[in-house]
């Protein structure tokens, strides 16, 4: 009886503690910090995990101290590299009610009202990109599971469809030479072969070689194809893809079509970037990461199927000790991807379009994209940097004139060190250059002047 109750005794106080910093921490405007070696880490921490433990005062003051300061503030308003992510204090702080309960999301019984909540967000998601009211799915950790999900339920319905004939054939996806690196993994993972489609000056993958990459393969390897891949919003440079043509195409063959929104997908609410979208709504499954550009807490990512059914007998898990979640018709988010335990990920996006409204998401959409434009203008006009493509979305590439790979990699290390920015380099058909992603709303012009000022 006696270590009944010892992770307990002690806890209240030490809440108050962990909450009050997590208000502090979702209030401030951070400081953008850099990460440490690992030696330096120990050196300054010593060893956290003993026998008799270290004491919740001692472990949170090491967190707060040393251990945070060697993250990186994602949410920074200068911290532009990849694609950052800028939850609202009502998703944080929401997120951090919902890890307190333990939720189970897995299931309708154990959580009802939790996914209930869940896909009262999904449905908006699917809303947005016209998709039918029938239309559902699930939030999963991130885009790299949602495309691999995805795609799972696109084979099954592929080799279901052939009634055997293609159960034991190598499936074949196509995709964008630009598309996101998370295909070709799930490609690896779930021993397929991709054929590339080439893309256009933009980096656009466009109908027309969708369809020569396709009527070019033999007419076994036509078989083979279970899925078209389209992106809504390329990583790299903010391009989407011709949807309406690749869609069309698709349904006309009758070939699964997924599109990848993970990042731009957000733009689908700002109505001035919503024909950028067209066609869309003729996608059989839709992903995108309200961690992105939808102002949620990582890990999120909504995977919207237009016909759920198919998912759900892709991917549900058959076990005697799961038979009583399938005696009903209930919908559990563990059917719809390759998961089976899951947190609830999805509530805090959620509570967080609860409280603002859909119209706050989508001016606070607009109001990044205003902020590339004006990027783009500074940019432009700076007489050491040249845009490299004029921005579909909040996506800024662009050169410093003259400058080698090493230089804008000692650039990038010496403004994180410094505090200003968080920029890393990338490259465009081979050229080392500089991205800005511009998805949170704290983002000011200002910024980006003072970003171009210090690359003279």
């Amino acid at each position: 009886m006696t270590g009944m109750h010892s992770f307990d005794r002690r806890s209240k106080r030490l809440s108050w503690k962990i909450l009050s910093y997590a208000l502090w921490r979702m209030r401030r405007n951070p400081d953008l910090d850099h990460s440490e070696s690992e030696a330096t880490l120990r050196a300054r921490v010593g060893e956290t995990i003993t026998e008799d433990g270290i004491g919740g005062n001692k472990a949170l003051q090491l967190w707060t101290d040393v251990l945070a300061k060697a993250c990186i503030s994602v949410d920074h308003d200068r911290f532009l590299a990849y694609v950052p992510g800028a939850p609202t204090e009502a998703a944080g702080m929401f997120d951090v009610a919902a890890s307190a309960a333990n939720i189970y999301g897995g299931s309708w019984q154990e959580g009802a009202g939790a996914v209930f909540a869940e896909n009262e967000a999904l449905r908006w998601v699917a809303s947005i990109a016209s998709l039918p009211d029938t239309a559902g799915g699930v939030f999963v950790s991130g885009g790299t599971a949602g495309n691999l999900s995805a795609l799972i339920a696109a084979r099954w319905e592929w080799r279901y469809r052939a009634k055997g004939a293609m159960d034991t054939t190598r499936g074949l996806i196509i995709a964008s030479r630009t598309a996101h690196s998370s295909i070709g993994q799930a490609a690896r993972v779930m021993d397929c072969d991709v054929a590339l489609v080439d893309v256009d000056a933009r980096g656009r993958m466009n109908a027309a070689e969708t369809i020569a990459t396709y009527e070019g393969l033999s007419e076994f390897n036509k078989s083979r194809v279970f899925a078209f891949v389209a992106t809504a919003g390329t990583t790299n440079a903010g391009i989407v893809d011709d949807l309406k043509g690749i869609g069309e195409y698709a349904d006309a063959i009758d070939i699964w079509f997924h599109v990848d929104g993970a990042y731009g997908g957000a733009a689908l609410c700002a109505p001035t970037r919503r024909h950028l979208f067209d066609g869309i709504e003729t996608a059989d499954s839709f992903i995108v990461d309200p961690h992105k550009w939808l102002f949620a807490p990582f890990d999120s990512c909504a995977l919207v199927y237009k016909d759920p059914r198919i998912a759900r007998a892709a991917h549900t898990q058959h076990a005697e000790y799961l038979d009583a979640l399938h005696t009903k018709n209930d919908w559990n988010p563990s059917d719809y991807a390759h998961h089976l335990s899951r947190r609830p990920r999805g509530l805090p996006f959620w509570f967080s379009l609860a409280t603002h409204g859909t119209r706050a998401y989508s001016d606070a959409v607009e109001r990044t994209l205003r902020v590339t434009e004006a990027g783009a203008e500074i940019i432009t006009e700076a007489a050491h940097t040249e845009l490299i493509l004029e921005p579909e979305l909040s996506v800024l590439l662009f050169r410093r004139i003259g400058w080698t790979p090493e230089q804008y990699q000692q650039w990038s290390d010496r403004v994180l060190q410094e505090g200003l920015a968080f920029v890393v380099p990338t490259s465009w058909n081979g050229e080392t250059c500089l991205r800005l992603c511009i998805v949170n709303p704290e983002t000011s012009p200002h910024d980006i002047s003072l970003i171009v000022e210090s690359l003279q």
